[in-house]
Parts: structure tokens; C-alpha cells; sequence
């Protein structure tokens, strides 16, 4: 275990690596530059050397492969840079504007998983075959939403026509109701779809058909056979959506106005922000990382033949 410890927290940080140079790599070859759509307004006033000083100051004057060094050795020691359009430090942009979007990502997923498991044991427990068949469809339609015309059509329907949530000036909880569903929805549909697969195959296995030979009811053997078995696949593709939170909620909060990363990310790509978007990229890769080697920990729990040695296993 600790052999795979090791060899996991070393894949993560090549694939932060990887991240960081390629989001370098390709942040430098865009067209434009942050510090001139600044400075370089008539209404500022000040001279090409004037600029050539600002442009000094923030060490973009300087070799691509010398930028790059500085940048590495920034982000070891735990400076992100300094966005030159806010004006501050980029550390204390994300303190600002990260919590919020931890809360309506966590808040967004919890609701995914709870939308996903309903739709799963309902769709192996309906007592009638349409009424299956409707909810095993019901994954695909939740697919095919996206998210920002999701959240436009729970703003005019919802709030608009039907009053219940208003999005004006909204307080603290009720700001979030919409947000999370319209996060919700997209995500909880891969969930759903590979549950009910994974349901269907362990059902098919020979110790649930001697747990139905027992007497058990359909729902003692979903709850007490199938479901820690078939939850086990779904584990995988819910580390790699909550990777993806992030996108999604950059898109709820540009629909409803939040304050959060969305506007972060939103101004910074206006403005070529590189420091900024940089460091958006490596964040949402180490998020990533993190909860996939969680999963991948978390796998061994679940399941005791994974912590088997592979003598044992032999």
C-alpha cells in the first residue's frame, strides 16, 4: 500500500506538471497581451517607455524559457503571480472567490448523487415495466441538457413565471436553489446511466439469485447485495465528473450573476489575464488529482478482495 501510494502521489504531480507547461505552453502563443490592453489606452497617458518599464516589472520582457523558470519556481513556493488587471495577488484572488465555488460545486454534486441513486433504484424497483423504461430514459435527457440553457430555463420558468425562487437580490440560500440544480442535472445523468447498467449485471450474478432463492424481497436484495457491489464503477466516472465541477459551475455563475471563480475566469480570459489563468488551470488539475487518488484510496474500502496481495490473489 504504501509502494502505491507513493507511485500515485508521483503521477499526480507529473499530471500537475503536464498541466502547468502545457497551460504555459499555450497561454504565451495567444494573441494579445494583458499589461498592454491595460496600459496601453490613450486614457492612461503614459509612454512606451513608461510601458517598457511595466512590462520590465512583470518579467515579460524576459526569454520565454526564463518566464517559464520563474513560473515554476513561483508556483513551488506558493506564489500564483500578480493579475494585472485586479490589481492584487492571485492567492488572494482565489481566497476570495474560491469558497463560493466550493459550495455550489459541493452542493451541486451532493444533489447529482442523491438525483442518481434515486433514478437507479427506482428504475430496478418500479412495479411496472413503462415506468422503468420512462426512468432508465431519464439519463439521457438530463444528458442532453446544457448547463446554460438549463439555468436560463429554471430562471424564466421558475422564478419568473411560477414565483418560487426569486433570482433578484436573492438572500444566501435561496441564491443557491436554482444554481445548484442547473449544476445538478448534466452531471447526474453519466451517474444514473452507469448505476443502472452496473445494477443490471450484478443482478444477474449467482449470489443474488440464491439471496432471492432465501425469501428476500427485491428491495432487501437491492439494498443488502446489489447496490455495494454496483456502486463500485460508478465510484471511477464520479471522480472524473467532480474534476469537472469546476467548468460547470464557471458557466452557472456566469448565468446567475454569482460571485465566484466564474467571474474570475470570465475577466481573466477578457483580458489575457495569464497569471490568473494559470493559475485556474493547475487548480482545476489539482482538484482533479486529489479526488481521483481519493477514489482510487477508496476502492480497497469497499471492496475487501482489492486488498489482496497479488500472491493472495494467486
Amino acid at each position: 500500500m504504501p509502494g502505491y501510494l507513493i507511485g500515485r502521489l508521483v503521477q499526480a504531480a507529473l499530471v500537475l506538471w503536464a498541466a502547468f507547461t502545457l497551460a504555459f505552453i499555450l497561454l504565451q502563443v495567444l494573441p494579445g497581451d494583458a499589461i498592454l490592453i491595460k496600459f496601453q489606452s490613450p486614457e492612461m497617458g503614459l509612454s512606451q517607455a513608461q510601458i517598457a518599464e511595466i512590462r520590465a516589472a512583470y518579467a515579460v520582457d524576459q526569454p520565454l524559457a526564463v518566464q517559464y523558470g520563474h513560473a515554476v519556481v513561483n508556483f513551488l513556493s506558493g506564489r500564483l503571480g500578480y493579475s494585472v488587471q485586479q490589481g492584487v495577488t492571485v492567492g488572494e484572488l482565489l481566497r476570495t472567490n474560491l469558497p463560493p465555488t466550493l459550495v455550489l460545486s459541493g452542493l451541486g454534486f451532493a444533489l447529482a448523487v442523491v438525483l442518481a441513486l434515486g433514478t437507479a433504484f427506482l428504475a430496478s424497483l418500479a412495479p411496472f415495466a413503462w415506468l422503468r423504461a420512462s426512468l432508465q430514459t431519464l439519463p439521457a435527457l438530463f444528458i442532453s441538457m446544457p448547463v446554460f440553457w438549463l439555468g436560463i430555463v429554471l430562471i424564466q420558468v421558475v422564478s419568473f413565471r411560477l414565483k418560487l425562487v426569486s433570482v433578484i437580490s436573492p438572500g444566501p440560500i435561496e441564491g443557491l436553489i436554482l444554481p445548484v440544480i442547473t449544476l445538478a442535472v448534466p452531471i447526474s445523468a453519466p451517474l444514473a446511466q452507469v448505476l443502472i447498467r452496473s445494477i443490471d449485471a450484478v443482478q444477474a450474478q449467482n449470489f443474488v439469485a440464491v439471496a432471492r432463492a432465501k425469501g428476500a424481497s427485491a428491495a432487501q436484495v437491492l439494498w443488502a447485495h446489489v447496490a455495494r457491489n454496483a456502486v463500485l464503477p460508478v465510484l471511477t466516472i464520479a471522480g472524473v465528473l467532480f474534476g469537472e465541477l469546476l467548468a460547470g459551475a464557471v458557466v452557472t455563475e456566469t448565468v446567475f450573476g454569482l460571485n465566484g471563480l466564474g467571474s474570475v475566469t470570465r475577466e481573466a480570459v477578457g483580458s489575457q489575464d495569464v497569471s490568473v489563468l494559470q493559475a485556474l488551470v493547475v487548480l482545476s488539475a489539482a482538484v482533479f488529482v486529489v479526488v481521483n487518488l481519493g477514489v482510487d484510496l477508496l476502492y480497497p474500502v469497499l471492496d475487501p478482495r482489492l486488498r489482496r496481495r497479488p500472491a493472495e490473489a494467486a
